[in-house]
């Protein structure tokens, strides 16, 4: 069986008399504060890699033959 709404609310209750209103204030702005900065992060890291692969991709070279070429609607053999 689950926790219903009334045993959340004397917990909450509880909670708010042990630590008292604006501790917890300060306790959810750090948290808060805590889970953008891992977001931050977490894009930061995202965006470096995607720019590293961008790099890579501009460094490699495609070899391959070309056996036509269209110079004015002609086709030439090389």
């Amino acid at each position: 069986m689950g926790i219903g709404i009334w045993q959340l609310v004397i917990i909450l209750l509880i909670v708010l008399l042990l630590f008292g209103a604006k501790r917890l204030r300060n306790i959810g702005s750090d948290l808060g504060s805590a889970v953008k900065g891992f977001r931050t992060a977490i894009k930061d890291e995202e965006k470096e890699k995607s720019e590293a692969q961008i790099e890579q991709r501009e460094g490699d070279v495609i070899e391959g033959e070309v056996t036509e070429t269209k110079v004015g609607g002609e086709k030439d053999k090389v």
